[in-house]
């Protein structure tokens, strides 16, 4: 792209420029690697002060304080799974972040943990089966389009045990719904997220009322060579009902909605489970 290409942009379609966060980059992949690890924000991951408690809770509220077998699906570095296998369950973690599943992996080496992990698209990989419990933290479930959402719920669904739990933190319909309508904004960068050398980076967010989806733009202009390269990243939103009714269109019942991975409430997220019905 150039700067005029820039212009002429029409206003996209949820999904449509392709799922196009380059996250299996390796180059890109290794700058998200370092923002998962940051303990200064809580942008990628949460800072490990957080993750701990989140831990705590679902070793004894979604595990009952016994020895499981856990899925984490969108797993990063393995801050979870890590931290799980120390508490005596067995883990196994996909993601699509080569520099993330390298960091888990060696992580679980070097302390000798009960982990594995996959480095492949989620909507592509085997998930397995005989798990206690499948999670996905952290909203990733709303970057996926309605079909793919019900394939993973579908896939996780069979991954478990019968009367297994699934474990959803997922993006309230007004965060999404956030996300499309904030402003567009700029910033010049020494380095960042989309590139290692200085840029500019410019943002558009565009809201979708009648499928209810949120598109955001990433514009990254290298300032030397004033080259622009587009990026884009799109959120469904689901009502509370939405939610309910998916879980429960996909086998699972006991569904509920819960304001937060035990004590500690982001308002922008809320936290979905349900029990695997018997085959």
């Amino acid at each position: 792209m150039n700067l005029l290409d820039l212009t002429q942009l029409a206003t996209p379609q949820p999904w449509q420029e392709g799922d196009n966060i380059p996250w299996d980059e390796p180059g890109f992949s290794e700058r998200m690697l370092q923002e998962h690890l940051s303990q200064a924000h809580d942008a990628a991951s949460r800072r490990f002060v957080y993750i701990d408690q989140h831990v705590q809770w679902v070793h004894q509220a979604m595990l009952g304080g016994q020895p499981g077998n856990v899925l984490d699906l969108g797993c990063g570095p393995g801050l979870y799974t890590s931290r799980l296998a120390q508490l005596g369950h067995t883990c196994h973690g996909i993601d699509f972040s080569p520099a993330s599943i390298g960091y888990a992996r060696e992580t679980a080496c070097q302390l000798g943990l009960s982990c594995t992990y996959l480095h492949q698209d989620l909507r592509r990989a085997e998930f397995g089966s005989g798990f206690d419990l499948a999670m996905m933290i952290f909203g990733e479930f709303n970057v996926f389009k309605p079909s793919d959402a019900a394939l993973l719920l579908e896939k996780a669904s069979q991954a478990l045990k019968p009367a297994g739990r699934i474990l959803l933190e997922v993006h309230t319909w007004q965060a999404v719904q956030g996300i499309g309508l904030q402003p567009p904004d700029w910033s010049a960068m020494p380095a960042g997220l989309f590139s290692a050398q200085p840029h500019l980076l410019l943002e558009q967010g565009f809201w979708d009322a009648a499928q209810q989806a949120a598109t955001r733009r990433f514009f990254v202009i290298d300032a030397a060579t004033g080259e622009v390269r587009r990026y884009a990243a799109s959120y469904q939103a689901y009502t509370d009902q939405d939610y309910l009714r998916l879980l429960e269109m996909h086998g699972f019942d006991e569904v509920r909605l819960l304001p937060g991975l035990g004590t500690h409430v982001d308002p922008n997220l809320q936290v979905l489970t349900g029990r695997r019905l018997p085959v």
